[in-house]
């Protein structure tokens, strides 16, 4: 992205003047993830700059109670973006927002807040930031007469395909402009592996800028779907015997002079200790971080062999087969990927709890396993015993028992956002596992 812009309060004013904006939205994201916003119109700008905007925040998921229900939308001034459609009653501008409490403090229950807590552990350790560069997959179905998705995908494209087998080139460009539009630098858009599966890539930012980006994302890829009679879905897994739609997450961290703290020159690989502590925080955390990066009965239906997604806990350079991977590029570019996560995570949860593992994994000078680069997926239980290849958890139930005994969850979570989190998602686990599918009577009403 283009280096991020500060705004002044008088900056806005002037802005809403030049561009003749009419109406606020006012973006923040739930506990599960969620995009809320409130639109208001620009007569209640002097309401919103003087922080005193208020919504009730009891019916918002993870929140608060309803006699705590008071908040207000604090809004970041670099966040101001003049939306490039919908300006036939005016133009419309976005802002995104931090919850503060009725008292004026950051609400521990808002992910984007708990994420700049992390931040400033971070930095107290000694670093400046840390980059992260999301690359988010999904499907495009087409809709019903009624505005719904079907189960008919747009095409039956594969892996960069080309027209005609890839009826969506069009549909990109046209998200890839809108994006431009709103300051993203795009790096490429392809089709993927699978029938209707789709990737944009955008450039790397910090931690802040990157969840937020991805939010901005997703809203745009599902407008400009729905101009084509698409609906664009960041579903996991939305259907059988394809490959599921991940967001493998790139990240680097900088130390306080703004040099890549994962390159040496020197050291093993050109990685330097710091980058091996913070893969071996990221691999011994693993399991418990599932949780939180494949938040969704639905995202281990991904998380199976044969589909590309990653199913063992190991790391590699050479091969894509390992939960984490070392990409080729050294010196300012040094990075690990992670390729578990899926775009249903909460991406400021996510990166929260990335950023809490790598940095638990410096702390306590966590060395990982040597690297694995043959194909995990041929080794046989005892070469994976000898390796000391776990699993990653193989539903949502197993992820949140590792994620409730897990410690440093806790702490990357805060009080508020773990235990709200954990009981949402064992209510979430709990309604399926009440549900009696398709499947099962197919497969057992007859025979039984």
């Amino acid at each position: 992205m283009d280096k991020t812009t500060e705004y002044t309060p008088d900056d806005i004013r002037k802005m809403v003047k030049d561009e003749d904006v009419r109406f606020l939205r006012l973006m923040f994201t739930d506990l599960l993830g969620t995009v809320k916003n409130v639109e208001v119109p620009i007569s209640q700008l002097e309401q919103l700059l003087s922080g005193k905007l208020m919504f009730d925040g009891s019916s918002i998921d993870g929140f608060v109670r309803i006699e705590e229900s008071d908040m207000y939308l604090q809004p970041d001034l670099s966040t101001w973006m003049v939306f490039p459609w919908g300006d036939e009653h005016g133009k419309v501008a976005r802002l995104t927002c931090s919850v503060h409490t009725a008292d004026g403090e950051q609400f521990a229950g808002d992910s984007r807040n708990n994420l700049m807590r992390v931040l400033e552990e971070m930095r107290e350790m000694g670093f400046s930031d840390f980059n992260i560069g999301p690359e988010p997959e999904f499907f495009l179905f087409e809709m019903d007469e009624n505005g719904r998705p079907t189960k008919k995908l747009n095409d039956q494209g594969s892996y960069f395909d080309l027209a005609p087998m890839d009826l969506a080139a069009n549909v990109r460009r046209d998200m890839v402009l809108e994006l431009e539009k709103m300051g993203f630098n795009v790096e490429a858009s392809h089709h993927e592996v699978a029938p209707g599966q789709h990737e944009i890539d955008f450039e790397y930012d910090d931690a802040i800028r990157a969840a937020d980006h991805i939010q901005t994302f997703k809203m745009v890829v599902k407008t400009v779907a729905r101009r084509y009679g698409l609906y664009a879905t960041f579903m996991p897994k939305p259907l059988n015997g394809v490959n599921g739609s991940g967001m493998h997450m790139n990240m680097s961290l900088f130390d306080k002079d703004g040099k890549n703290a994962f390159f040496d020159e020197n050291g093993d690989d050109q990685l330097s200790q710091t980058a091996y502590y913070f893969l071996g925080g990221l691999l011994k955390h693993a399991k418990a971080l599932t949780a939180v990066c494949n938040p969704t009965v639905n995202s281990y239906k991904r998380l199976v062999p044969g589909f590309e997604a990653p199913v063992y806990i190991a790391w590699s350079g050479a091969n894509r087969s390992p939960m984490v991977r070392v990409p080729i590029a050294r010196g300012k570019g040094t990075r690990l990927e992670l390729r578990s996560v899926d775009p249903s995570a909460n991406p400021y949860l996510a990166v929260a709890a990335i950023l809490k593992a790598g940095l638990d994994g410096i702390k306590n000078q966590i060395t990982p396993d040597d690297p694995i680069d043959r194909n995990i997926y041929s080794m046989d239980g005892e070469e994976l015993k000898l390796d000391h290849i776990q699993k990653l958890p193989s539903t949502l139930h197993d992820a949140l028992q590792n994620y409730a005994t897990d410690d440093m969850m806790k702490d990357a979570m805060g009080p508020h956002i773990y235990q709200n989190f954990l009981d949402a998602k064992n209510m979430e686990w709990t309604a399926y596992s009440q549900n009696v599918s398709q499947w099962e009577r197919n497969r057992y009403l007859d025979m039984l």
